[in-house]
């Protein structure tokens, strides 16, 4: 990185890294927010990840979006009345009824889309304005990033491939 010497030690130039990373982090949260802020987002953001969980997770019990959500199930479920008054989210009873299914309504698939669209047009404004080899760069940096942050256990720890 930019500043780091090159006989600096690996940990040292780790830290340096970590924390550049960290910077752009955050301006990359900030662009990827710009989205979820418009005035035609009828969510707030906490509603908006429980979305974003049942979207990744498909249907969950609310069990299981409140532990997803690091919430108490009483918070979820109550968060989850919000949305399905909102006409994002339907609960679905089952067949046993015993357990009851949350899954994402026509129109909260459609919220999500349409903030998918808006972040990438927030994040190719940014990228238009790099030039081409720092962002072929990026990207490629960002894939290894990804694939050495797959690596990681279940408790964080970092393992490498064999």
């Amino acid at each position: 990185m930019v500043g780091t010497p090159s006989d600096a030690a690996p940990g040292e130039r780790a830290a340096v890294d970590a924390a550049a990373l960290d910077d752009a982090a955050a301006a990359l949260m900030t662009v990827w927010s710009r989205a979820h802020s418009a005035p035609d987002v009828p969510v707030p953001a906490t509603q908006l990840r429980a979305l974003l969980v049942l979207e990744e997770q498909g249907p969950v019990n609310v069990s299981s979006l409140a532990d997803r959500l690091g919430a108490l199930v009483s918070s979820a479920s109550r968060l989850c009345d919000r949305l399905e008054a909102s006409g994002l989210l339907m609960r679905d009873p089952g067949r046993d009824r015993r357990e009851v299914t949350l899954r994402l309504t026509a129109d909260g698939e459609e919220l999500l889309d349409r903030l998918r669209v808006r972040r990438r047009e927030e994040l190719a404004r940014v990228l238009a304005s790099m030039p081409t080899s720092a962002r072929a760069a990026l990207v490629w940096g960002l894939a290894q990033f990804t694939d050495a942050a797959g690596r990681t256990g279940p408790d964080g720890s970092f393992s490498m491939p064999a």
